[in-house]
């Protein structure tokens, strides 16, 4: 194997053994094997251009196109021309991707689901970084800067992991990098001969710099030597520094994720989407559902709490899991005076909707769901194991309508002292604004219940807020101290500062995240969109357990047990669910209805369908059509001619070549050459690289040998042979005639024994075309050359005269 191509085996080694360390972020792993073949074969396209030999930029260059062609395939075929050409909808395919990626690293937790998104981000970056490794390593020659684009891509992988198996994964990609470096130390010492001082070197076997026998050169010595100092230094230093948080990006908690044998969860934080689902422009349908239940307007559909608050945001504490149970352990607090009816849910998740937490009535009692599920019994949520999630699910759940009457939840008795201590802790710098806005608002307040419902019409009634989903979703002291302020923000900011005003009031309290109960169908079902992501307080009320109160408003519906003189259930036909407040049909359009009709949105538009935009002024034009379409064909033009555009400047070549020239002495001098180059730019084409080192007749009888010439082929290489000497040698040259007679005939012969494979190769991609790379390199040299002599005269200060 020659010195590149065993620095191109390294630096496929390297980039994979680098981004091994990616491996734990993200499951199944079979994302790598992916993004394997695509270095694989971005290595080979660099080694073929290498070896025609093209310009080091032109390689790179294909190198990259060959990166494209294989994304597309993989990841937008369906948006490209032919199924593999990229065209503009590609570009905003991967866009779209990216964007969703980024969207679910934020997320997940560690391990995340291989999804779209994530998989594009993970195979392309390793491409990327696999071809900035073989341009430096390979076609640049230098290996010690590819440590670079290694080291950024382990930074990322370790940084995202928070150090899980960090030394294993750095000591392989510290070994990838090493190998390439003694590789390259290997393919450097070749080129200057033997080393003295060393033993011989065991023949045909690759050992990247190491020496089969004997002891090793003294150079390769001290290379170990610094190698392996290095590696250690860099496998102590990190021990003393500190790691970083957790989670796919410092999401909401930490832990392994495995969820076997009892183990932790790692939660998410699903206010990352959460905004970005209340500004979609359009209501995706993500579940669908079928309840027995009353009436709809209390079936929040709740997928998790977030129940510890530490200044910075609300995030979901490191729980145990278990096996789900065929039934579910009573809900903590909850006592038998308090009425309850037990309904049945039947859910449904859209294909699409993907969500490792299962969005449930709380508090169930009984799940029935296929999978890998897990169930958290302090929040009473089900967690999906090793990559399950609710995409396409279809699960039945029972659970409690708990209706407590204002009289008990004003009469319940002081929570656990245990329960109380973790639930009402707040940080220590939360701004004293916060518990004397608190304070304020429940002033007066008799107990507990009285001050929670103060709280709740204080933010959805009297206090004068406005529900905005533009504003920034911070979660912190900040945002609760601006929110306050301003008095504007959407359910996180209310949720999370009711919350934790309640906590300063001395109430157990969390945060919910979910969805409301949704629009009601023609057929029975009700629809949850995106649009019905929600957040919510739960408070602890001992007797009656964590309770559920509404301060947003104009969302979801106000329990009936906070409002005045309403009793604690009602009833209605079960078999025809009564929709909820914030869903409820009406015989006249809503303004949303209203506002979709209209051309352009209005401001009130605006505000009721958050980040819609004005449709394009010529989106109905018959003309569209047409101008998508001739677009796309000149591209497709485009395209071809560039794939072709070799094969035209090697046509355009031999044309000039073998056409007349004049019969002065010197056009017949010209013609000659001419004709001799476009012979050995034939034999290039078909496997046989150009020797300038050689006489005109060396090179006739080389070409007669590698190229199989017999009969009157080869006897005409002899003859252009004689008149190139003639033209170049004597003093009277007689140059002989029939010359592009004879050139055609030579590539006939040349193109004969060849297999039809490197015959079309030397149509479609012929080596000698990359002469007008070189020929456009002169002269922009020559151009450079003339322009700095130019430019130096016109500097060139004149003498002074003096008088």
């Amino acid at each position: 194997m020659s010195g590149r191509g065993r620095l191109a085996l390294c630096a496929f080694a390297a980039t994979l053994m680098a981004a091994g360390a990616l491996v734990p972020l993200v499951r199944p792993a079979t994302w790598l094997l992916h993004a394997a073949i695509m270095v694989g074969l971005v290595s080979g396209v660099g080694a073929l251009a290498r070896r025609v030999p093209l310009a080091r930029a032109l390689t790179v260059a294909l190198q990259a196109a060959a990166a494209l062609l294989m994304l597309t395939v993989v990841f937008a075929s369906d948006r490209a021309l032919l199924g593999f050409l990229p065209s503009p909808g590609v570009f905003q395919e991967f866009g779209r991707l990216l964007t969703a990626g980024g969207e679910d690293v934020g997320r997940y937790a560690i391990p995340a689901p291989a999804t779209d998104g994530i998989r594009l981000m993970l195979v392309g970056g390793v491409v990327v970084i696999g071809l900035a490794v073989d341009a430096l390593a390979v076609t640049f020659r230098s290996a010690a800067p590819a440590g670079l684009p290694l080291l950024a891509l382990y930074s990322v992988a370790a940084g995202l992991s928070g150090g899980e198996g960090g030394w294993l994964w750095f000591l392989l990609a510290a070994s990838g990098y090493l190998l390439l470096l003694l590789a390259e130390g290997r393919d450097r010492l070749s080129q200057w001969g033997r080393v003295f001082g060393g033993a011989s070197r065991s023949q045909g076997r690759f050992a990247a710099g190491l020496e089969a026998a004997g002891r090793a050169p003294a150079p390769v010595r001290t290379g170990r030597r610094i190698g392996v100092v290095a590696l250690g230094i860099a496998l102590a230093v990190p021990a003393a520094l500190p790691t970083l948080d957790g989670g796919l990006l410092a999401g909401a908690g930490s832990g392994n994720g495995s969820g076997l044998g009892g183990g932790t969860i790692s939660a998410v934080n699903p206010l990352v989407s959460l905004q970005d689902n209340l500004n979609q422009p359009e209501d995706r349908e993500a579940l669908t559902y079928r309840t027995n239940a009353p009436n709809t307007q209390n079936m929040y559909l709740r997928i998790m709490a977030l129940d510890r608050f530490d200044g910075t945001a609300w995030k979901f504490s490191q729980r145990k899991v278990e096996d789900v149970p065929d039934g579910l352990p009573d809900p903590p607090g909850l006592s038998k005076g308090v009425s309850t009816r037990e309904i049945t849910t039947v859910i449904s998740a859209a294909g699409w909707y993907q969500q490792n937490y299962l969005p449930m009535p709380y508090p169930a009692s009984r799940v029935k769901i296929d999978g890998n599920w897990r169930f958290e019994p302090e929040g009473r949520t089900l967690v999906g194991d090793r990559g399950q999630s609710t995409r396409g699910a279809q699960y039945e759940v029972s659970s409690l309508l708990v209706n407590p009457t204002a009289e008990q939840l004003a009469n319940a008795p002081k929570a656990p002292t245990s329960l109380r201590r973790e639930y009402t802790e707040v940080p220590s710098f939360l701004p004293p604004v916060v518990k004397s806005t608190a304070l304020e608002v429940t002033a007066g307040a008799a107990n507990d219940y009285e001050r929670a419902v103060r709280l709740q019409d204080w933010f959805a009634l009297d206090g004068g807020f406005t529900y905005d989903t533009q504003v920034d979703s911070g979660t912190g002291v900040t945002a609760i101290t601006r929110f306050l302020k301003n008095r504007e923000g959407f359910c996180v900011h209310f949720s999370f500062t009711m919350a934790a005003m309640a906590r300063t009031l001395g109430i157990p309290a969390r945060v919910a995240v979910g969805f409301t109960p949704g629009s009601p169908q023609s057929d029975g079902s009700m629809s949850v969109g995106l649009r019905d992501a929600h957040a919510w307080p739960e408070l602890y009320f001992e007797g009656v357990g964590w309770t559920r109160f509404e301060p947003t408003p104009s969302r979801g519906t106000t329990p009936d047990y906070t409002r005045p003189d309403v009793p604690a259930s009602t009833e209605s036909d079960p078999s025809r669910p009564e929709a909820s407040a914030s869903a409820a049909p009406s015989a006249a359009p809503s303004a949303a209805e209203s506002c979709q009709a209209q051309a352009t949105p209005s401001a009130e538009c605006a505000a009721i369908v958050p980040g819609a935009a004005a449709p394009d002024a010529d989106s109905g034009s018959p003309w569209r059509g047409l101008l998508v379409i001739g677009r796309a064909l000149v591209l497709l033009a485009g395209l071809i001619a560039l794939i072709l555009l070799p094969l035209l400047l090697r046509a355009d070549a031999r044309a000039r070549r073998l056409g007349s020239r004049g019969r002065a002495e010197a056009d017949a001098r010209t013609r000659t050459l001419a004709v001799w180059q476009e012979i050995t730019d034939t034999a290039w084409d078909l496997g046989i690289p150009p020797d300038n080192a050689q006489t005109p007749r060396r090179t006739a009888a080389r070409l007669v040998r590698l190229g199989r010439l017999e009969g009157p082929a080869a006897e005409a290489v002899h003859r252009v042979a004689g008149s190139v000497e003639q033209v170049l040698y004597a003093r009277e040259p007689r140059p002989g005639t029939g010359l592009a007679e004879d050139a055609r005939l030579i590539r006939a012969g040349l193109r004969a024994p060849v297999s039809r494979w490197t015959r079309l190769r030397a149509l479609l991609v012929p080596r000698s075309s990359v002469r007008v790379v070189w020929a456009a390199s002169a002269r922009w040299r020559a151009f450079t050359a003339r322009w700095g002599t130019r430019r130096g005269r016109t500097d060139t200060p004149r003498p002074a005269v003096t008088r």
